[in-house]
């Protein structure tokens, strides 16, 4: 007598998939911006989920604002993340970008006060178009004030403040002494490395059968 292995169809597999709730951080408000499904907790750690500012706000002025978050921890229904980075939407920074003004773009490695790595990219708009070395001076300015910033802020404190603009005004205030300024936006962010006790590690999680937590390396 012949016997044939039970294979489960793609409908039954997905039927005897959990759904787990996607919170963001408490920095964020610990808001539920998505469920998702699985059949194994352990697979959904390292999961990039992606909303917008508006969808924890809903402030409409704040939709161009894209934020991305990371599931690192899994704990009954509910995974849990860390904030991953954000981009500002490509037709917002087009609508900021105006003939004969100059814009000016700064992408560089920050540590928080407790020891995250971060890559911010910041772009300035100046009023009027900018010599080369006043384009130089205006991108030092900045990458010598977030660094400072950073290094007083927390990584939750640093990740609030890009998403809202907290800092752009102190940016504003320094960069217009070299030249008139219109704008200033962080225009996108990165998680770069996390601290641990032997030191930075990279923000890729590694996720394996049996876990909850994810470990980074």
């Amino acid at each position: 007598m012949s016997t044939s292995k039970f294979k489960l169809t793609g409908r039954e597999r997905w039927r005897l998939k959990k759904w787990y709730n996607v919170i963001t951080p408490q920095a964020f408000g610990s808001i539920t911006i998505a469920t998702t499904p699985s059949d194994e907790p352990w697979k959904l750690l390292g999961r990039v989920v992606e909303t917008t500012l508006y969808d924890l706000t809903g402030d409409i002025t704040q939709v161009h604002v894209h934020l991305r978050f990371q599931i690192v921890r899994i704990d009954g229904d509910n995974a849990y993340t860390i904030f991953k980075g954000h981009e500002l939407a490509r037709d917002y920074i087009r609508s900021l970008t105006r003939r004969k003004s100059s814009k000016i773009t700064a992408i560089f490695n920050v540590t928080t006060k407790d020891g995250y790595i971060v890559r911010p990219t910041v772009m300035v708009w100046t009023t009027y178009r900018c010599g080369t070395s006043q384009r130089h001076a205006i991108r030092k300015i900045v990458m010598d004030l977030v660094t400072k910033i950073a290094s007083e802020k927390t990584f939750d404190e640093f990740a609030v403040g890009m998403v809202f603009g907290d800092f752009n005004q102190a940016i504003f205030n320094e960069a217009k002494k070299i030249y008139p300024i219109r704008k200033v936006e962080f225009a996108k962010s990165k998680l770069i490395a996390i601290p641990t006790p032997s030191g930075p590690r990279k923000a890729v999680v590694i996720a394996k059968p049996g876990l909850t937590e994810a470990v980074f390396g």
